[in-house]
């Protein structure tokens, strides 16, 4: 999610309570794992960014580190 507003409604939307910090994608942006559990058997992991956070290309490298 980008923008800090919008990443902070998606969260409290989704009713994640804590989130575990994991690799850097981007300076200062890290993927996330929601810690209170599994969606469909699988971590949910988040990328949470500010506007002021990431390159021009921050979602195609968040997208790439995945695989």
């Amino acid at each position: 999610m980008a923008g800090g507003e919008t990443s902070g409604a998606v969260v409290k939307a989704l009713g994640v309570s804590g989130l575990r910090i994991g690799p850097e994608i981007d300076p200062g942006v890290p993927w996330t794992t929601a810690l209170q559990g599994e969606r469909e058997g699988q971590p949910l992991a988040l990328a949470l960014k500010s506007g002021n956070f990431g390159s021009e290309d921050f979602f195609l490298k968040a997208w790439s580190s995945l695989s």
